[in-house]
Parts: C-alpha cells; structure tokens; sequence
C-alpha cells in the first residue's frame, strides 16, 4: 500500500511541474512573446522573399562587336539587345542599366556575310554576382565582314574666294600628292579621290604655300593614315595670247608664232625679240624652232609655231 501511494504522488507531482512549465511558456508575459514571435516572423519572411530570385527583362541595351585588325563590319547590324536577367532582387535594383553594355567577339569570324547567335555563352557582360543572363533579343543578327586594305589615294583641292583683280592661279602643287587610306576593301577600292578643306584665296596676287591643310573624308568606314598635306599656289598677272609674225634665219620665209603669258611681258616683246630657225629634230626631221630672249623663257608658253607658206 505505502509503495502505491508513492507512485500516486510522484504522477501528481509530475503534473503539477508540466503545468506550471505550461503556464510559465505559454501564459506568462504572453503578450511580450506574441510580438516577440511576430517580429521574428516579419523578419524571416522579408529575408526569405527578397533573396528569392526573380526575372526581369533590361531593353535596348547597347550592342558591340569586336572584330580583328584585318576585319571591318560594313553593313549596320542591330546596336541594342534586351536582356532576360534572374537573380536576388536586391542585386537587380542595383544595376544601372545605362552602365550596361553587351560585347560579341568577332575576332575569329573570317571575312564574309554572317549569321551569328546570340546566347549568354558568347556574349561578354558585366553583371553582379548571383544575377544571371538567360536570353538575348533578337537572338541572331546578320553581319557583314570584309577584309581591310590600305590604298594611296590622290588629293584634290578645294579653294574658296578669288584672287585679286587682273590675277590668276598658274598652277596648284599638292604635297604629298597622295595620301593612304585604310578600310574595308570595297570601300577602299571605290575611292577616286580625298579633298582638301578649303583654302582661302581671297585678294592673292603673289605665290604662296597652304601648310598643313587638312583632309576631308566623309565616309565613316574609311580612315585617313595621312592628314594633312601642304599645298603650294603659284599666282601671277592674268594670261592672254599673243600672235607675232617671225622670219626665219636664213630663210626668205616667215613664220606664224603664237605667245601664251602675262599682258605685261607679252606687250614688252615684239617680233625683233624672237628668233626662229630649222632644226632637225632626234628623228633627223627638219622643224622650226623658237629662240625667247632668256628673261622670257620661263615666262611664256608657245602655243602656236608655223612657217607659212608650207
């Protein structure tokens, strides 16, 4: 009996302390561990569901390709993509989009009209660790490489204005006449020629050099290897003709003479200045020959000379 009455009282026992430990978990101070409990949820759920991944779609994001030194693209392939991105969101919000730019490699293309893919396995992009790049659009583009080439290319000048009055350009010397160009070949090849930017000859009367004249070449996809050229004008009093009537040494006969210079220096010749003779030519033909005083020589340009009468 004395052995039944103890267990009866360790079984009360037993229930007194797991009410008591009931009580003091779930009745004491409930309210103070009801908020406790509802923070500590709030914080779970916010953690939890801003490291869950989502997806979103970047548009009109820069496109470029990189090609070799002996490759050029020459059509216009797509410039922007849209990018599909997945990652922690917190990650996302950071990206600017406009410090975001998408690089193809080209560099081992050869040359030809291409259709290249786009995938995140051959694209090049900066993205924040944890956020992923899942699809490129337009997935493909079309593209046109050519070989590049390099070319020598003459140079054309470009004037504005007018010499003074009762003047002229005699001639125009460009140096170097010809200036290198390098790009895609087709468009390298159908290059006649590169002009100068313009040179004023506003009021000249007297010879001189443009220095470091720049080029113009309007086509993007060619670029000047030489810049810059000088050009030198040589300037004087207005041309005209003159005709003169000459005998001829040791002929009773007269030959008709033609004179191409400045006013001034044709009207200080006259007929008694010039000097016409039969010579044989390298072909041991017999031709007539002018002889200028030699402060003339360099001066005028015979533009006729006939014996007449034959």
């Amino acid at each position: 009996m004395l052995f039944q009455t103890e267990k009866f009282f360790d079984k009360q026992r037993r229930r007194s302390i797991a009410r008591r430990l009931f009580r003091r978990i779930f009745l004491e101070d409930w309210l103070i561990k009801a908020v406790a409990l509802l923070i500590t949820f709030g914080l779970w759920l916010g953690v939890t569901g801003l490291r869950a991944p989502i997806t979103v779609r970047l548009p009109s994001v820069p496109l470029t390709v990189r090609f070799s030194n002996e490759t050029e693209v020459t059509n216009s392939p797509v410039q922007e993509v849209d990018l599909v991105i997945t990652g922690d969101k917190r990650k996302i919000d950071q990206i600017n989009k406009n410090d975001l730019v998408v690089l193809l490699d080209l560099t081992n293309v050869p040359a030809g009209d291409r259709t290249v893919l786009l995938t995140p396995e051959n694209v090049n992009i900066e993205l924040p660790t944890g956020v992923k790049l899942e699809e490129i659009q337009p997935n493909k583009i079309a593209v046109k490489l050519e070989t590049v080439a390099e070319r020598e290319i003459p140079v054309k000048v470009e004037t504005e204005g007018s010499v003074a009055e009762n003047f002229e350009i005699y001639s125009q010397t460009v140096l170097p006449q010809n200036v290198r160009v390098r790009g895609p070949k087709s468009f390298v090849v159908s290059l006649d020629s590169v002009s100068t930017e313009k040179i004023n000859l506003d009021n000249r009367e007297t010879n001189f050099t443009a220095r470091q004249v720049e080029i113009n070449l309007v086509n993007p996809k060619v670029t000047l290897l030489d810049t810059v050229v000088d050009v030198y004008f040589k300037i004087g009093e207005k041309r005209t003709e003159k005709t003169f009537l000459v005998r001829v040494k040791g002929e009773n006969k007269t030959a008709t003479v033609v004179l191409y210079g400045a006013r001034s220096i044709l009207d200080a010749l006259n007929a008694e200045n010039l000097q016409v003779e039969i010579q044989k030519n390298e072909a041991g033909e017999t031709a007539p020959h002018l002889i200028l005083p030699s402060e003339f020589q360099d001066n005028v340009e015979v533009r006729k000379l006939k014996i007449n009468g034959i």
